[in-house]
């Protein structure tokens, strides 16, 4: 869509986008410790309902007649042609008869074959391995682009990282919107779409390090990026368009997943071309490399 070159002076703006993003980090960071995260089922636990209705009913109706009594978020499975269960988030026995009843009166004839109450599936023990795992990835991250580039490359391409997964997080716990397994799938997704972006600017500085004495730190900066402009901008709307149609009309078991995903596109396009450059000029204007 676009091949034209360009030539903004990114570079010139580098401070403003740095205390921009400082500033949505911190109101991020206090959103986080102070209003918290809407966890859903799968981090809480919730009530395991199995019901089997006289004739097939779509999976698809019963989530939206749940979702007229406030349960539009529940975990619908079917498991055969009339039966399904449902995980739903309830506190009391009146709200588990409000589900139940709501489901008979639309559906005469179902029966209930079995109700418990059910642990979190995101356990405490899998949250710490989770942790692991994720600092485990982002040292080998850490280590992979050290060898490929250079150290300095790399510590700001891990901020970066940690620069768009704390305002994702942020901008959730700020609307209210539920955390669940696919939100951490999107989370995951938003990493590799942001290091990919950020190495492919990266490996064109790269290439342009050898103008470095001649043209300067900020110009070999600006002519990297603005060299592969055309490229995130494709990449970033190729990408763009199709989660946007996930959003509007897929509906709201990946309604949460697909506006992840929109917030990862755009902030991750905006933190690999103006914030990991924009780091990685100030640690070289103010620390710069003697021996290199």
């Amino acid at each position: 869509m676009f091949r034209r070159d360009f030539s903004f002076k990114f570079m010139k703006h580098r401070r403003q986008a740095i205390l921009l993003s400082l500033g949505l980090i911190v109101v991020s960071l206090v959103l986080l410790f102070t209003k918290g995260l809407n966890l859903g089922i799968d981090f809480t636990g919730g009530n395991l309902i199995q019901v089997e209705f006289a004739s097939q009913v779509p999976v698809g109706d019963v989530r939206d007649v749940l979702a007229e009594i406030g349960q539009k978020q529940a975990v619908i499975q079917g498991y055969s042609d009339n039966g399904v269960i449902i995980r739903v988030n309830v506190d009391t026995e009146e709200s588990r008869k409000e589900v139940i009843q709501t489901l008979k009166d639309k559906y005469p004839g179902m029966e209930v074959l079995r109700f418990e109450k059910v642990g979190p599936v995101v356990g405490e023990k899998l949250r710490r391995e989770a942790f692991l795992a994720v600092s485990l990835a982002l040292l080998g991250i850490l280590a992979y682009i050290t060898v490929r580039f250079k150290f300095r490359f790399a510590v700001v391409s891990v901020i970066a990282l940690m620069h768009d997964t704390i305002i994702t997080l942020g901008i959730f716990s700020l609307l209210g919107r539920e955390i669940s397994l696919p939100f951490i799938a999107a989370i995951l997704t938003i990493v590799g779409y942001s290091l990919n972006d950020t190495i492919v600017v990266f490996d064109r500085v790269r290439e342009n390090w050898k103008y470095l004495r001649q043209e300067g730190l900020l110009e070999v900066l600006d002519m990297s990026i603005n060299q592969t402009l055309s490229r995130t901008i494709n990449t970033s709307l190729t990408t763009f368009f199709p989660v946007l149609a996930l959003f509007i009309w897929g509906g709201a078991v990946i309604a949460n997943f697909s506006f992840a995903l929109l917030l990862g596109i755009l902030v991750g396009t905006y933190s690999s071309v103006c914030i990991a450059s924009s780091l990685l000029a100030e640690w070289y204007l103010r620390y710069p490399e003697s021996k290199k």
